[in-house]
């Protein structure tokens, strides 16, 4: 049975409002009566995620991802954390393989569950652009910068679409930086809500 707690950090709409998860992503949430803080978090990175996805396929048409699967894999990247609650208030990785095992096991698929594993991983050689937005969309969603993890998008986007890569930084670096003004909202939201039910 889903705690009312976790079933808030699901549906509550802060300012400004939060997009629902994919409803495949919620259900395993609930079936696993996840911590709801976890669930507040996923949402903060799944908005997030939507407005990377919104952007790219914006401003460039040509560049081919699977908007779905990387909508998903922000839903779920941390869904290991219902194995290791410690890591939602402290650092470790443990969550990361465990999450992917976690996610197989409730029925998803190998590709959509890779990215509880890639999520922190994006400088490993088999990593796409699916991967490395749902990485940008898990330290952004907090106002995280990471160069390196920038950078390789925009070798990604310029090799597609032929832009040079300094008028990408430029568009990405513009984007990142409206995406995380709203940073604090998102902070407090997933704040609000505790690590255990």
């Amino acid at each position: 049975m889903t705690s009312g707690v976790l079933e808030r950090a699901l549906t509550d709409q802060p300012e400004p409002p939060l997009r629902p998860l994919p409803e495949s992503a919620a259900a395993i949430l609930r079936a696993l009566d996840a911590p709801p803080r976890l669930a507040a978090h996923l949402r903060a990175v799944h908005n997030v995620a939507c407005q990377l996805v919104d952007w790219l396929q914006t401003t460039y048409e040509t560049v081919q991802f699977d908007a779905d699967s990387v909508l998903f894999g922000a839903a779920t990247h941390d869904i290991g954390k219902v194995l290791h609650p410690a890591e939602l208030s402290g650092p470790g990785s443990s969550h990361e393989a465990d999450g992917y095992q976690l996610l197989l096991a409730h029925g998803v698929s190998e590709n959509a569950a890779r990215f509880a594993r890639t999520h922190a991983a994006w400088t490993e050689p088999d990593i796409d652009i699916d991967d490395l937005l749902v990485s940008l969309a898990d330290k952004i969603w907090k106002a995280k910068r990471v160069p390196e993890l920038e950078q390789l998008i925009v070798q990604r986007v310029a090799s597609i679409s032929g832009q040079e890569p300094w008028q990408v930084f430029m568009n990405l670096d513009e984007e990142l930086d409206r995406i995380a003004a709203d940073a604090d909202q998102r902070l407090a939201f997933q704040a609000a809500y505790p690590i255990t039910t």
